[in-house]
């Protein structure tokens, strides 16, 4: 049978079936915070032992897809990414949403997954062998330098304040450390608290970076979340031209998803983050990235879905997977007593090949699913009361950390890192450059020790950093990456000034001198303490081995290093800049309120359960939030409207997930 006659066997009613099915609960679970691919595939597992073995890939692979696509509904209402990958549709999806475009956002994200997932897929079908030798052309030291290439999209979503953007990026590295060193096992920054053992878990920290300031900041002032939009629902006609115009940016980005998707362990986050930067990078208007570019949505969403496909080469073809999600399905694979290699492609070619077309099938579905749930998601949101909506947003903060691990302190740590990411958010250190850093901290600094190690033993230690043809390549790129958006601030203000320049000329009287910037005092006190971070980073190294210490000793000595230099900055520029004060009027009233409702909630789960602290937090949050005093009966419906949504995600966790929900000692 040749290929095109598998496509026979995946187009049965029984494998459609499974391919809507899997989509549509892989687009649901991947929109709520917290509950990510991983997760989906690993509770799907169990079910297709039953079933014919491609028939259960199918089901996995259209979870899966349908999990990294659903990551986007979050990232653009709520300014959350339901899955890692999503990090960077944030940029500009949620600035979409919240001006009126959150339609369009939507509808551009969905026509880009479709399309990135179609590309992957067909890759896998047609380009398999042949591209899964790349992943084994990558060693230690072109992972540490894709890794680089990732943090140098600090500089193009910091611009104007890129080395707040670089101290952010260290920070993130520093929290990725935490815990037991990937490379020599050593125990670092824990301070003897067998939480931190295992690390920061990124999930968790995702969520509190990115929900929780947004919380805080919702029931800052009654102003609606996200302005409706003007047309009203979804703007698929007016995406698709849009898309039809940035094709080239689809197939570009599409293709660097499948070529980083086979790399193991690169994943969805890297490629979407790699993708944004060439996007904005070859733009013609670079500045509007991160202010709501449609562009950025498009990159983002056509490279993480094509990762799908792009993984399952080594996958499949190695035994190498790529992501979490493909060592699940390979594991799958293994109990159906499929064995793994190049010869799976011969000797169980039906099973195989019927896999992928189903794969392909579930992509396309992708498109239909993906829009109707979007349409309704989106006027939803839109018409949902704030104080419904707040303590909603943050119930599912606390469950999506919560049902990672089963684990409350998950919970705990995400709500801690989501205020103090808002008390850095207001003094200018954007949350992104430390989750940049988080994400890829593990990966950059396996691939330096390693890189390291083998250099130094050798004495080729410049060599091995510097001079393999594929780490130039990347070095290139990203010193393109970085150097091009501080040239291109400095060309703009450059034109600007000789433009005052004629002016002043032309007009002396009329002309204005545009003001200096003027002195960041809460900035420098910032600076201040993370010089002392990265001197705590250092002593500590000094305890470890040097395998567990050559890497805390370069980021603590960057952290020093770019601290001190935004002091000096600041000192050369004169005094008597507008003062951070803390304004106590009604809206930093709330925000505290709420943040230490929401501290109060994950600290007396243990305590008093999960249902009765949630019921509890829920109400208070409501009235926290509310601005419209409405009647009693009102209240009543949104206080039985809350009820049933504590009741419902509590029964969902206990009984279909079967996580252990915390019962307290009252119980």
């Amino acid at each position: 049978m040749d290929i095109l006659g598998y496509l026979l066997n995946a187009l049965t009613p029984f494998n459609l079936m499974l391919a809507l099915v899997g989509v549509v609960l892989g687009t649901v679970i991947g929109a709520l915070p917290g509950l990510s691919a991983t997760m989906a595939v690993a509770v799907l597992v169990p079910f297709t032992f039953t079933m014919d073995p491609a028939a259960g890939l199918i089901a996995l692979g259209a979870i899966y897809t349908g999990a990294i696509y659903g990551g986007a509904y979050a990232a653009i209402l709520v300014n959350t990414p339901g899955t890692p990958s999503a990090i960077a549709t944030t940029f500009d999806g949620f600035p979409m949403a919240k001006r009126g475009d959150g339609g369009l956002a939507i509808s551009v994200a969905t026509i880009a997954s479709v399309a990135g997932g179609i590309v992957g897929a067909v890759a896998l079908l047609v380009l398999a062998p042949p591209l899964a030798r790349v992943a084994l052309a990558f060693g230690p030291t072109e992972y540490f330098w894709l890794a680089i290439f990732g943090l140098t999209l600090i500089a193009a979503l910091s611009v104007g304040n890129t080395v707040k953007g670089l101290i952010g990026a260290c920070f993130g590295l520093f929290l990725s450390m935490i815990g037991v060193a990937v490379v020599g096992g050593d125990v670092r920054y824990t301070m003897d608290m067998q939480r931190f053992l295992a690390g920061i878990d990124l999930t968790s920290a995702i969520i509190g970076l990115y929900c929780v300031p947004v919380i805080l900041d919702l029931v800052a002032n009654a102003d609606p979340h996200l302005k409706p939009s003007e047309t009203g629902g979804l703007r698929f006609a007016e995406g698709f031209r849009h898309s039809l115009k940035r094709k080239f940016n689809i197939v570009r980005s599409s293709v660097i998803g499948t070529v980083i998707g086979i790399l193991p362990g690169a994943g969805g986050s890297i490629a979407g983050l790699v993708s944004y930067s060439e996007a904005r990078r070859s733009s013609d208007d670079p500045d509007s990235f991160g202010k709501g570019n449609p562009d950025g949505v498009i990159a983002t969403e056509a490279a993480n879905n094509a990762t799908v496909g792009g993984g399952f080469i080594p996958t499949l073809v190695l035994g190498i997977p790529g992501t979490p999600p493909d060592a699940i399905i390979l594991g799958a694979l293994l109990v159906q007593g499929i064995k793994i290699g190049p010869t799976l492609f011969t000797t169980d070619a039906n099973i195989v090949y019927t896999f992928i077309w189903g794969l392909l099938i579930a992509t396309v579905l992708m498109l239909p699913v993906g829009l109707l749930i979007g349409r309704y998601a989106y006027s939803s949101i839109t018409k949902v009361p704030k104080a419904v909506l707040v303590p909603t947003v943050a119930l599912l903060t606390i469950i999506g950390a919560f049902a990672i691990h089963s684990n409350v302190e998950d919970a705990q740590l995400m709500v801690g890192l989501g205020i103090l990411a808002w008390v850095l958010n207001r003094y200018g250190f954007q949350p992104s450059p430390i989750v940049l850093g988080l994400v890829l901290g593990s990966i950059a600094e396996q691939g330096f020790v390693q890189t390291y190690l083998i250099g130094n033993a050798s004495g080729r230690l410049t060599e091995m950093f510097f001079m393999r043809p594929i780490s130039i390549g990347i070095i290139g790129a990203a010193l393109l990456t970085l150097l091009f958006p501080i040239w291109s601030d400095w060309k703009s203000k450059r034109r600007a000034q000789l433009a005052q320049a004629g002016v002043q000329f032309a007009n002396a009287e009329a002309s204005t001198i545009p003001e200096p910037k003027r002195r960041d005092v809460p900035g420098m006190i910032f600076a201040g303490l993370f010089v002392i971070l990265g001197i705590a980073i250092y002593v500590g190294a000094s305890a470890l081995s040097p395998l567990g210490a050559v890497f805390p000793i370069a980021i603590a000595a960057a952290l020093i290093a770019f601290s001190v230099l935004l002091i000096v900055m600041n000192l050369r520029r004169p005094a008597g800049g507008p003062g951070e004060t803390l304004d106590l009027n009604g809206g930093a009233i709330r925000r505290i309120a709420l943040g230490i409702v929401m501290l109060a909630w994950v600290l007396l789960i243990p305590e008093i359960g999960f249902l009765v602290t949630s019921l509890a937090a829920f109400l208070a949050i409501m009235i926290i939030a509310d601005y419209d005093r409405p009647s009693p009966r009102t209240w009543a419906i949104w206080i039985g409207s809350g009820a049933l949504i504590c009741f419902g995600f509590w029964w969902l966790m206990a009984n279909v997930l079967l996580l252990r929900m915390p019962a307290g000692m009252l119980f």
